[in-house]
């Protein structure tokens, strides 16, 4: 059940991505251009999705544990220290260039297209080149 269930989530999650464009890399570029030709649009979406996660969270955790594990997972570092503030830059730069991030790149490749597998090669290997590098 734990496995259809994962299904499920991911397949809701992808279709919010694909009606809301998030896998759309101009649309993207766009939201981040805002001394351009800035498109506020996206901000309904995440809006959307912070709100959703709010009440997400206040409903789940209230629960004793999850349906299909034995227990939640929920990050406990606090620290905002070096290693996160060079990944989140990695990140927000990566995001920017190519106008996806993980979720909406997968959910991409999935729909179609070339540039989407670019995109998540370029990750893996920027994935394996981080255990190579101390940071």
């Amino acid at each position: 059940m734990r496995i259809v269930s994962s299904f499920i989530i991911g397949l809701i999650f992808g279709l919010g991505l694909v009606v809301s464009q998030m896998i759309n890399p101009q649309k993207i570029v766009a939201f981040l251009d805002v001394a351009g030709n800035w498109d506020p649009s996206l901000l309904v979406v995440m809006g959307s999705a912070l709100v959703t996660t709010f009440i997400g969270y206040r409903l789940v955790l209230g629960r004793e544990k999850p349906l299909f594990e034995e227990g939640f997972q929920i990050p406990t570092k606090t620290v905002i220290d070096r290693p996160l503030l060079i990944g989140a830059a990695i990140f927000g730069v990566g995001w920017g260039l190519a106008g996806l991030c993980p979720g909406p790149g997968i959910t991409a490749a999935a729909v179609g297209g070339l540039a989407p597998w670019a995109y998540l090669a370029a990750m893996a290997a920027g994935m394996q080149a981080r255990r190579l590098v101390k940071v």
